[in-house]
C-alpha cells in the first residue's frame, strides 16, 4: 500500500515537472506577454492592455508591413506597426503615406488619427532595416523620432493576442 501511494506521488511529480518545462520552453521561445505602455498604439491597443506575442514567427517569415512588432532595444522594448520595408522609400504628405511613390491606404487608421500625421521625408529605409511607427501618429515615438530605423535582430515578435483586460480579449488588428 505504501508503494503504490509513493508512486502516485513520483507520477503526480514527474507531471507536474513536465507541465513546467513545457511552460518554460514555450515561454521562452514560442510565446510571451508583453504590456502595452502609453498611447501611441491607440486606437488599435491601449495603455496597459496586456498582449501575447509570437517569439517564432519571424524564424520562419519575414516581418511585413502591416504587422504589430515587439521591439527590444536596450532601454526598453516597444510595441509598433511596421510601415516600410528594407529597401523601400517612405513619405508622408498632406497626411497621406507613400510607399516607393504610391500611396498607401491605412485602414487601421481613423481620419482624425490620420489627419494627424505631418509631414516627413522621403527616406530611404536601409537594408536589413524597418520603419515603423505608432497607430497615434501626433504622440508616437517611432521611425521618424527617436527610434530610428528597426534592426531585424531587435524585432523579437509579432503581436498576436490581447489578454487582458478580458473585455478586450481578441487578435490584434
Amino acid at each position: 500500500m505504501a508503494t503504490k501511494r509513493k508512486s502516485e506521488w513520483f507520477e503526480w511529480l514527474k507531471a507536474i515537472a513536465t507541465a513546467v518545462i513545457i511552460a518554460l520552453l514555450i515561454q521562452n521561445f514560442v510565446f510571451a506577454t508583453s504590456i502595452v505602455e502609453g498611447d501611441s498604439m491607440e486606437p488599435t491597443l491601449e495603455n496597459g492592455e496586456r498582449l501575447i506575442f509570437n517569439k517564432m514567427i519571424y524564424l520562419l517569415n519575414e516581418p511585413k508591413r502591416g504587422d504589430i512588432i515587439i521591439i527590444q532595444q536596450t532601454d526598453k522594448n516597444y510595441v509598433k506597426r511596421i510601415i516600410a520595408l528594407p529597401g523601400e522609400t517612405v513619405e508622408i504628405r498632406n497626411s497621406e503615406l507613400y510607399i516607393d511613390g504610391e500611396r498607401y491606404i491605412e485602414t487601421f487608421l481613423s481620419e482624425e488619427i490620420s489627419s494627424k500625421t505631418g509631414e516627413f521625408g522621403p527616406i530611404d529605409v536601409p537594408q536589413d532595416s524597418y520603419f515603423v511607427m505608432g497607430d497615434n501618429r501626433a504622440i508616437s515615438k517611432d521611425s521618424r523620432n527617436g527610434l530610428g530605423f528597426i534592426q531585424r535582430e531587435e524585432i523579437i515578435g509579432r503581436s498576436e493576442l490581447i489578454i487582458y483586460p478580458i473585455s478586450e480579449w481578441g487578435r490584434t488588428r
